[in-house]
């Protein structure tokens, strides 16, 4: 008996998440990004960079001690609510005209029925899409420095950089150096194919080029951007290969909706006290 193994594909049209996604083959990227000298986040740019950075309050786990009071991070600290940073500076970036298409004039409604389902006409996400092989018979698949990944991104369109404090109080820093001998950054993007206002990319620790696949200090990470934005309209979330996920380097996706989702209305109940032991009744 000869048995015969396929490989399952199937022709998948990507979102366009970043301006530089579309720079040609990955022969091209790859001579892109080797030494390139545009202000991407990879290792030939990042090392030596200045970045906006926001430093969250109560992490768990601390990979940065800034020194809030010390010069080298481009000036004394200022107290800024990430909402606003987070809205102020994807308006810049619409206003710099980095977006592919205006997505506030795109048309949402919510689906009479039981369920209020949320209907969005985006004719540019569906427009600016260019058509590539993507497999779905793996959902976690090994990182391919060859395509298409976050650290080919120009530093234009990052909005700043977001890693723990030890202290109680979250600060933000206009400029900051990127410490190459400290651990890999987190950073928040545009994503230049919104569907809603104030749409944004956050990847975890762009440099250690890690696969599209949660994990629990990745998951921290995102509960602590939902925390520190402090908006019931903003959600983050996040999506697996074979899950039209479209780049195999671990990210989220963000944005704002002044409108709740199904899943939001179903009734709930706590199984843990906050001590972490299970509650009974």
């Amino acid at each position: 008996m000869v048995c015969i193994e396929r490989m399952l594909t199937i022709k998948r049209v990507p979102t366009v998440v970043s301006n530089y996604q579309e720079s040609g083959s990955s022969e091209d990227l790859k001579s892109l990004a080797e030494g390139c000298g545009r202000n991407c986040l990879g290792d030939c740019c990042l090392p030596v960079s200045k970045l906006p950075l926001y430093v969250f309050k109560n992490a768990e786990h601390g990979r940065v001690e800034e020194d809030i009071h010390g010069s080298r991070n481009g000036g004394c600290p200022q107290m800024s609510s990430l909402n606003n940073l987070l809205l102020g500076q994807w308006e810049d970036r619409m206003n710099r005209g980095l977006f592919r298409y205006d997505v506030t004039s795109c048309e949402t409604k919510v689906i009479p029925g039981k369920y209020g389902f949320i209907a969005q006409l985006n004719e540019g996400r569906h427009l600016k899409k260019r058509p590539t092989e993507f497999r779905i018979d793996k959902v976690l698949q090994p990182f391919d420095d060859n395509k298409f990944n976050f650290t080919k991104v120009g530093q234009e369109e990052v909005l700043f950089r977001f890693e723990p404090n030890k202290g109680k109080t979250s600060f933000y820093f206009p400029s900051s150096p990127v410490d190459p001998e400290k651990d890999s950054p987190s950073v928040v993007a545009i994503n230049v194919s919104p569907i809603e206002y104030g749409h944004v990319l956050l990847i975890p620790r762009v440099l250690d080029r890690l696969p599209q696949r949660i994990d629990r200090d990745s998951l921290l990470l995102a509960f602590h951007l939902a925390k520190e934005a402090s908006d019931p309209f903003f959600r983050v979330g996040y999506n697996s290969l074979g899950a039209f996920a479209t780049i195999n380097h671990l990210h989220f996706q963000a944005y704002y909706l002044s409108v709740p989702f199904p899943i939001e209305k179903a009734p709930t109940c706590r199984t843990m006290s906050s001590k972490g032991h299970m509650k009974l009744g």
